[in-house]
């Protein structure tokens, strides 16, 4: 019995084996790459939809490291640190649809040592567009935005800026082909009314700075105090000086103390963008009141103290991988370059002008650990975000609000809305 057995085994193993030949001989095997010193040699994969690689430029100055110890001074790396992660954390997601990114760093020098004059941003942008970059993250001042917009006008190259809240920007002076993720001056002081009128403190004694930024602030703030129902109570410029920098009494100390006496307020808001007073405010008042502004409660996009959403992954991965803490520019130029690997991975294309298209579709969403997704307005390109209001050590509370309701979405209460924007952008 058990020769049968073996024999029609031995039969049927051929009849078994006979469709699996041409079969195989149908699919030629797929050309091999040469194999490197050391490799062996693999079979090329078949190339995904949306593959390739996209190269993000960035223009920055480096700040310089400061003369004497300041425990707010500014690493030298800022906004770079972010961008650096993003690429990476965009490269990582980009496997799964074989698209990879790249991020060029230009950083201007102020001045050469020969005494030549400081470098030109716009002319960095020409030469990285001239490499066929398409996605420039500029961390500069807004007359310097306005410069590289206007040199590459018609160019196809999509601008993001990730440093100047300018609110002209978003307004007269806007460009078609700039995104503004870094928020506005009016989205920061809508915040921060926002908040005032919640805890009803709503009698303010506004201290505004000498310079230009000040005075923007100072005027963005008026501006939402009457959209949120608050009072400007009070009005003072600051004419004492730097003291938040001096190291030590100066003659002008006893005059600082009795700038607010006399006055009836809830809450004293600084407007000092360059840091020389405003920290100095906070203790130094005639009453007992809160400082909230540029400096004591601040509104700002990160703070190291938020943890909630997925923030405190990212925090220390951005701290193992900079070896230091995240900063609001850090934050910034990240969900820049961030913004676009995920339009990428979205459209499941690499090609700039439908990435730039992505940026403005109603689909299109950036997950930035603000516990919602975050997205561009159409009619001005700033970026959706909530705002987090903090003090040094603490986060304080996150706008917008309880309560502020919109039609689109209660972040449209933060900033310059549609009804009332000048932002009328050429095409580009």
């Amino acid at each position: 019995m058990r020769v049968p057995v073996a024999l029609a085994l031995a039969a049927a193993l051929p009849a078994l084996a006979a469709p699996l030949a041409p079969a195989a001989a149908q699919e030629p095997p797929a050309a091999a790459k040469p194999a490197q010193p050391g490799e062996t040699a693999q079979p090329d994969k078949p190339a995904q939809p949306g593959a390739g690689e996209v190269r993000i430029g960035l223009i920055h100055r480096p700040v310089p490291a400061p003369s004497s110890y300041d425990a707010q001074a500014a690493p030298e790396d800022e906004g770079a640190a972010g961008g650096r992660l993003a690429v990476r954390d965009s490269n990582t997601t980009g496997r799964f649809t074989g698209q990879s990114f790249v991020l060029d760093e230009v950083a201007l020098a102020t001045a050469s040592p020969g005494g030549a004059p400081p470098q030109e941003p716009a002319a960095a942008a020409k030469e990285l567009a001239g490499r066929g970059i398409r996605f420039i993250v500029l961390a500069l001042p807004a007359a310097e935005v306005l410069a590289v917009a206007d040199a590459l006008k018609g160019s196809g190259v999509t601008l993001f800026n990730a440093a100047a809240p300018d609110d002209r920007l978003r307004g007269a002076d806007c460009r078609a082909e700039v995104f503004h993720v870094v928020p506005s001056r009016a989205m920061q002081t809508d915040a921060l009314a926002q908040f005032l009128a919640f805890m009803r403190w709503r009698k303010l004694f506004l201290i505004t700075g000498p310079g230009e930024g000040d005075r923007l602030w100072a005027e963005a703030l008026k501006r939402s105090a009457k959209k949120f129902g608050l009072q400007i109570a009070a009005e003072r410029p600051w004419t004492f000086g730097p003291l938040a920098r001096a190291r030590g009494d100066t003659p002008t100390r006893a005059e600082a103390l009795v700038f607010t006496r006399g006055l009836d307020y809830d809450v004293a808001v600084v407007a000092d963008e360059a840091g020389d007073f405003g920290d100095y405010v906070p203790f130094h008042t005639a009453d007992p009141r809160p400082v909230a502004g540029t400096q004591g409660l601040t509104p700002v996009t990160w703070h190291p103290t938020l943890e909630v959403w997925g923030a405190a992954q990212a925090q220390n991965r951005f701290r193992r991988f900079a070896d230091r803490l995240m900063r609001p520019l850090d934050y910034q130029v990240w969900a820049a370059v961030r913004a676009v690997g995920e339009a990428a991975m979205q459209a499941r294309t690499v090609e700039p002008a439908a990435l730039a298209a992505r940026l403005v579709d109603p689909a299109f969403t950036l997950p930035a650990y603000k516990g919602v997704p975050l997205s561009f307005r159409p009619w001005d390109h700033q970026l959706r975000q909530p705002m987090l209001l903090v003090q040094p050590q603490a986060l304080v509370a996150v706008a917008p609000e309880q309560g502020y309701l919109h039609q689109r979405t209660p972040l449209d209460t933060l900033g310059i809305d549609q009804p009332e924007t000048q932002c009328r952008p050429a095409k580009p």
